[in-house]
């Protein structure tokens, strides 16, 4: 019996689609099964979230290598095929059909190795589907392009006139937007939460101000916080809606908290918070932990369950909808695929590998 292959990869690719169920289904369908109509080996879905404001899906995939780029391709060519971004209207600031794909190592995989496989992957889609591919995080082949938002900035409605310019013409592909799936953004980069916290309010003007105050570029901000407010329909709320990129530095308790102080000083309250896609068990642990040491409770790490419901509880990630553990922790979805995958433990952060001379 052949030994089972250890490295898995996680990926999440962003497809500019949250609407309409059919072609949601199609493409998640395309990344799981193969051509004859059976499960990819090595490779599966592990959640898929879908937003009407934003009109987005984010869709979480783990595998091993080969498994998962192809997975991954097979995804991209069916959104280029179904989706017209020409007819696309959302909330949520994007350049293409699959408007980025990150590529997260996750157990004996460097950040060395992931960046090749991100590279390969881009190229084919480059080739095969004469899509623009811009590289970004630790893939990127130019300084500039390290930030997913200076490459998305214009959006797919200014990205035309911006390619015109020598400094933005694609790291592989066209020189010129596809006509209706625009480009792509392929990167390899360490876990990253998207965390929403949700106001009683819907004035989309102060939750921009807020957005404003924590962000990492701004004096004060917190480390590896990137943040951005807007008005979301289902929930009739505005919504500070971020990207934790190092979880070490910034955890998800003192992210959540610091909003709120902002939020207090804007005469607001938060009412919860959401997780888009799935959380490592860590992020929880260590909220739980925070949270327990205030309420002065004794407790310890072991104490897994009362933990993570007491981080959900404190989080308010219950508040406006269901959050169940089995569904959005990552390494607890990762163990219902006991024949795919054999998870050790998942890396917070890699940023001392990524500054070690990964792009040119």
């Amino acid at each position: 019996m052949a030994q089972r292959d250890s490295r898995i990869i996680e990926a999440v690719p962003n497809f500019s689609e949250g609407r309409d169920k059919r072609v949601i289904e199609q493409i998640a369908h395309a990344i799981a099964y193969d051509f004859s109509g059976n499960l990819r080996e090595g490779v599966r879905i592990l959640h898929v979230d879908s937003g009407w404001a934003a009109n987005r899906t984010v869709i979480t995939l783990a595998g091993q290598p080969e498994a998962l780029t192809e997975a991954l391709f097979q995804g991209i060519r069916q959104a280029t095929a179904l989706i017209d971004m020409r007819k696309h209207q959302g909330v949520h600031p994007r350049i293409g059909a699959t408007d980025v794909c990150p590529l997260i190592p996750l157990q004996d995989m460097t950040m060395r190795e992931t960046v090749y496989l991100a590279r390969q992957l881009a190229r084919r889609v480059a080739d095969s589907l004469q899509l623009p591919v811009f590289l970004y995080e630790a893939a990127r082949l130019q300084a500039r392009r390290k930030r997913l938002a200076t490459i998305r900035k214009g959006e797919f409605e200014g990205l035309a006139e911006k390619m015109h310019a020598a400094e933005w013409q694609p790291d592989y592909g066209p020189a010129q937007p596809h006509p209706t799936a625009g480009a792509v953004v392929i990167g390899a980069r360490p876990f990253l939460v998207a965390f929403n916290v949700h106001l009683n309010t819907t004035d989309v003007n102060k939750a921009q101000a807020i957005a404003a105050a924590v962000r990492e570029t701004q004096s004060g901000g917190l480390p590896g916080l990137r943040a951005i407010g807007w008005y979301v329909a289902e929930y009739g709320l505005a919504q500070v809606s971020t990207n934790i990129t190092d979880v070490v530095q910034t955890p998800l308790h003192q992210a959540f908290e610091f909003i709120k102080a902002k939020a207090t000083e804007w005469g607001l309250e938060v009412k919860g918070s959401e997780i888009i896609g799935l959380v490592p068990l860590a992020c929880l642990l260590n909220a739980g932990i925070y949270y327990a040491h205030q309420a002065q409770l004794s407790t310890s790490r072991d104490d897994t369950s009362f933990l993570v419901e007491l981080a959900i509880s404190q989080l308010g990630l219950n508040a406006l909808q269901p959050f169940l553990p089995e569904q959005k922790i990552l390494e607890y979805v990762m163990q219902q695929y006991p024949d795919v995958f054999s998870l050790h433990h998942v890396p917070l952060s890699l940023e001392k590998e990524m500054d070690e001379g990964i792009y040119p």
